[in-house]
């Protein structure tokens, strides 16, 4: 198996979206088999998961991934196919990795398309690509 890129979500990643979620540090110490100090701005929207779900879209919001690269040198470019009413822009849309255990963050802005909400959940896609692999991530929007 040769995925290219993963997603490489932590324990913490985990352990913060458990205090996101209404936890408290007590609960979570159990989990985490120690004192575990919950990270304030930790937002639900932010967990390094491949898909990118946005439950209740009003405006805009930005979410941020990191891809790990687990394969050769390469460069990927990322392709959007837009959910109904919903721009998406990527940035940066390349990401250049030069070796095994690189990682690269990159930021995922949603918009509202002027008139476009809907009571629905729409469906789009992320894919990066270096004409080899293709890392696909589903993107699930509520546009209010």
């Amino acid at each position: 198996m040769d995925p290219g890129l993963v997603y490489d979500t932590t324990i913490d990643d985990y352990l913060n979206s458990l205090c996101a979620l209404g936890y408290n540090e007590t609960q979570i110490s159990v989990l985490s088999e120690g004192p575990y100090q919950c990270n304030k701005n930790f937002s639900l929207l932010n967990l390094n998961y491949p898909s990118i779900t946005v439950p209740n879209l009003k405006g805009t919001v930005t979410v941020t991934r990191t891809l790990k690269n687990v394969g050769s040198p390469a460069t990927y470019i990322a392709h959007v196919q837009h959910p109904n009413g919903v721009t998406i822009s990527v940035k940066p849309n390349m990401l250049k990795f030069n070796h095994v255990g690189e990682e690269k963050s990159f930021k995922v802005k949603l918009k509202v398309k002027q008139g476009k909400t809907t009571n629905a959940y729409v469906f789009g896609k992320l894919i990066w690509s270096d004409g080899k692999h293709y890392v696909r991530s589903p993107i699930v929007v509520k546009a209010l």
